[in-house]
């Protein structure tokens, strides 16, 4: 039996977690994520659970009085986030664990989304067509199904996949980006992604077969992708020259993003996921 993508440990450490958003984001009022909007409405809707960072005048003491258990109040003012999940399974991302990696991030991200009902919509390239919609917490278990089905093949249309989303109805909200990013349009597809208005993240999914392999000698390299052979000398200083220049271009990718108006995580294959998420994505604002 294969390995859930999230262990039951780490959904338990989730539930405590939503996603960050610095934008004011239009939402159809019935979500659980603490937005900046101030709304209009203050009808009571229900109780949670209270998590560290939320506001202490939304405790309720009388009903701590009674169960023991610290309560906050949430009302139907408060806003949902749609969050757009765009997970790249192009053959590139079948190497080094990296969509196994990828589906992890996304399903981590989507349950957070879920837990606080914020409905949760799975984009892939380059196969955009189908984007399932899940909703409520209960629907966690179809989003990891989803993921799990997710197999490498194809190039890395990420402009045209960049575009779908922008031309697809609904509200703004929170569009994450979890790709290898190794296609020539990744600048333009970064640079359009914000136009929807809403809060963009990049999570830049490598190996370390992407920015350090170990390859000397004469070889035949072969694109995952479009099967083109390209017969090399590869020397010591070759080596060491891409080594740096693939660092270069990851900084370059994160820099560029953030230009654009986007967040962005690296995640290398091999990372702690559980790590990464509590503590680097915590510090980056990601997630709180």
């Amino acid at each position: 039996m294969a390995e859930p993508l999230l262990d039951p440990l780490l959904m338990a450490r989730l539930e405590r977690l939503q996603l960050g958003t610095r934008r004011r984001l239009a939402g159809r009022m019935s979500g659980d994520h603490r937005s900046i909007n101030r709304g209009a409405s203050l009808d009571f809707a229900e109780y949670r659970e209270y998590s560290p960072g939320d506001d202490f005048r939304r405790v309720d003491y009388a009903a701590m009085a009674r169960l023991d258990q610290l309560l906050v109040r949430l009302y139907q003012a408060e806003d949902d986030i749609t969050v757009r999940l765009l997970v790249d399974t192009s053959a590139s991302m079948g190497y080094g664990g990296k969509l196994r990696q990828a589906c992890r991030a996304a399903a981590a991200l989507g349950f957070v989304a879920l837990v606080r009902r914020d409905p949760v919509v799975v984009h892939t390239f380059p196969a955009p067509a189908l984007a399932p919609r899940f909703h409520g917490r209960h629907a966690s278990a179809a989003l990891m199904r989803h993921l799990e089905s997710l197999t490498p093949s194809g190039g890395t249309p990420f402009l045209a996949a960049a575009n779908d989303v922008l031309q697809r109805p609904g509200p703004v909200g929170l569009t994450v980006v979890v790709s290898d990013l190794l296609t020539p349009d990744w600048t333009e597809g970064l640079r359009r992604l914000p136009a929807r208005g809403g809060e963009v993240v990049v999570v830049h999914v490598l190996s370390s077969d992407d920015l350090r392999p170990e390859l000397v000698g004469d070889l035949d390299l072969v694109d995952g992708e479009t099967g083109r052979v390209v017969p090399v000398s590869v020397t010591r200083s070759a080596m060491d020259t891409y080594h740096q220049r693939a660092a270069a271009w990851a900084d370059e990718v994160a820099g560029r993003a953030r230009h654009a108006g986007a967040s962005v995580v690296r995640l290398m294959a091999d990372d702690d996921l559980e790590a990464a998420l509590l503590r680097g994505w915590r510090e980056s604002g990601l997630v709180r």
